[in-house]
């Protein structure tokens, strides 16, 4: 059974020369509508890392009636976004990957303990390419 206070003895990125904090709290909830809610059935399950077999975190084992509700607040939000403008939507993008640029060790590190790839390859390849893909399409929609 995972207990928070074990967090920090299943990764410590600064034990390995990273520096940067654990990026993980100890448990998560869904993100809804704006909000972060609590699975309609309170259930969670333990998150495992590949790289030392043990929990990291819990999060929602969400079921058919947390879907409805991220698509009742998927669909209440469309009308709001069909009236946000390219510019508006492009200028979200280059937000997105300038913030994903200057928290790259910490995505990659959050990146590698949840599937056990290295942080080299995460922060030279995955995250690099995600970011040049924000930056393309934002400028495609321009």
């Amino acid at each position: 059974m995972f207990r928070e206070e074990d967090l920090m003895d299943t990764i410590q990125p600064k034990k390995m020369g990273l520096d940067v904090d654990n990026p993980y709290k100890g448990q998560y909830e869904n993100y809804i509508g704006g909000q972060w809610v609590a699975p309609v059935g309170g259930e969670y399950f333990d998150n495992v890392s590949p790289i030392t077999g043990k929990p990291f975190c819990r999060v929602p084992r969400s079921g058919a009636a947390d879907i409805e509700k991220a698509l009742d607040a998927a669909h209440a939000a469309r009308k709001s976004w069909a009236r946000t403008s390219t510019t508006e939507r492009a200028n979200l993008l280059w937000r997105m990957a300038d913030r994903m640029e200057q928290n790259l060790l910490l995505l990659a590190v959050a990146d590698s303990i949840d599937n056990g790839k290295p942080v080299r390859e995460t922060m030279a390849a995955d995250l690099p390419l995600a970011i040049d893909h924000l930056r393309y399409f934002a400028g495609c929609i321009r």
